[in-house]
């Protein structure tokens, strides 16, 4: 984690950068801000871009559930090629010529009998917005599934930098009650841990995480790609019986001071005990 402080693998119709001679060319994906590294410049995905895996902070190896697995190559998939992204938490040993080898190992099993008939798929919760200087901040995002699918959660993923003391994800029924996904301090090996329980959501249900930061700089801090900056990111690894996931990945809000929970219309009412819940470590 001193070396790499994020990696992530995204599956792509097109990869970002791509020569006719160098099909498997290292590039820069430019999240980091306009520094000159001497490698071709472009994004991650060219087109189709959704995010496999993530690790940080030392996470141990994650390991599907039997049955499960994620669906890649092929003309249904929408994933024609795997980009592996790594974001450096410090290059200075890299000035004087030193080397890495940060990466994931993909590891497959032998072919047997046994059926892969639940396909995985990730669900990305997020913010924009500001945390001001010297205070505690909520940072807040809410979408329906608005698809005719059924998802199954068995794990979930909180990232933050610096900042971020708890992010919780939870299901919010059509009835108004709300059931737990999971929740986890960031600062802590950012691993897939399974979810709170067994649990379906279904169409119409709204699916929300929040991010309780705590800004001790003394300057506004925003959300970003560098380690300067924040994210607030949740999470949620699914599968589905069958072989339709989601096809909307993704669930961003302009967080605060722009978006709350409380500003969300489509949130009649958010308990006590589950602002309590969202914002403290108290796993029970």
């Amino acid at each position: 984690m001193h070396t790499a402080h994020h990696i992530l693998i995204y599956g792509c119709k097109f990869p970002g950068f791509w020569q006719r001679d160098s099909p498997r060319a290292v590039w820069d994906c430019g999240k980091m801000g306009g520094k000159v590294t001497g490698y071709h410049r472009a994004p991650t995905c060219a087109k189709g871009s959704q995010i496999i895996y993530a690790w940080a902070r030392d996470a141990p190896k994650l390991v599907l559930p039997d049955g499960v697995g994620f669906k890649v190559g092929g003309p249904d998939t929408g994933i024609s090629y795997l980009v592996l992204q790594v974001h450096y938490a410090n290059v200075d040993k890299f000035l004087n010529g030193a080397t890495d080898n940060s990466g994931v190992i993909l590891s497959t099993l032998p072919a047997t009998t046994e059926k892969v008939n639940k396909r995985a798929g990730i669900l990305l919760l997020g913010t924009g917005g500001t945390i001001p200087a010297h205070r505690e901040e909520h940072m807040e995002t809410a979408c329906p599934i608005k698809e005719p699918i059924i998802l199954h959660p068995f794990a979930f993923r909180t990232h933050t930098h610096q900042l971020g003391k708890v992010v919780a994800g939870y299901v919010i029924r059509k009835n108004g009650s709300w059931e737990r996904i999971g929740k986890h301090d960031p600062l802590k090996p950012q691993m897939f841990y399974p979810v709170n329980k067994d649990m379906s959501i279904f169409q119409g249900d709204i699916v929300a995480a929040r991010c309780t930061m705590r800004n001790f700089r003394d300057i506004n801090t925003e959300i970003g790609s560098t380690g300067k900056d924040e994210m607030c990111n949740f999470y949620m690894m699914y599968y589905v019986d069958g072989d339709h996931i989601l096809q909307d990945k993704f669930c961003f809000t302009a967080g605060p001071p722009l978006y709350r929970w409380q500003y969300d219309l489509s949130i009649a009412n958010i308990p006590q005990e589950i602002d309590y819940d969202a914002s403290t470590l108290d796993e029970n």
